[in-house]
Formats: structure tokens, C-alpha cells, sequence
């Protein structure tokens, strides 16, 4: 069986937590600052961690970083 490989972009955009969560950006803050609330921008500043239905997706991507 080969060994199978992790998606380049999933490993730029998650990392895993000591407990095994999957840690990522918030979205949302690229650009169009302007018009988004200041508790909006505050409050999407820093890393979340993903909900169990999406960290099941991020983690067949990533099959050896846990």
C-alpha cells in the first residue's frame, strides 16, 4: 500500500491542537475591512477551532499529522 499524501494546501491553512482539534484562521478578513463592524474584526482576530463535522473533513487530508 503506498504511503498516502497530505494535501499542500490543508497544511498551510490547519494545525492540530496538543488534544487533536484542528486549529484555523477565521475567515473573513482578507479585505473589505472597511465595511465590516469593529466587533466583527475583533472578534475574527487569532485562530478558532473547527466544529467536529468540518475537523472530519481536514483531518482525511491530513493523514499523518496527528
Amino acid at each position: 500500500m503506498p504511503k498516502m499524501k497530505t494535501k499542500s494546501a490543508a497544511k498551510k491553512r490547519f494545525s492540530f491542537t496538543a488534544n487533536g482539534h484542528v486549529k484555523a484562521g477565521n475567515a473573513g478578513k482578507r479585505h473589505g475591512m472597511i465595511k465590516r463592524t469593529a466587533k466583527f474584526v475583533r472578534d475574527a482576530a487569532g485562530t478558532m477551532i473547527l466544529c467536529d463535522s468540518d475537523e472530519k473533513i481536514v483531518k482525511k487530508y491530513m493523514p499523518y499529522n496527528r
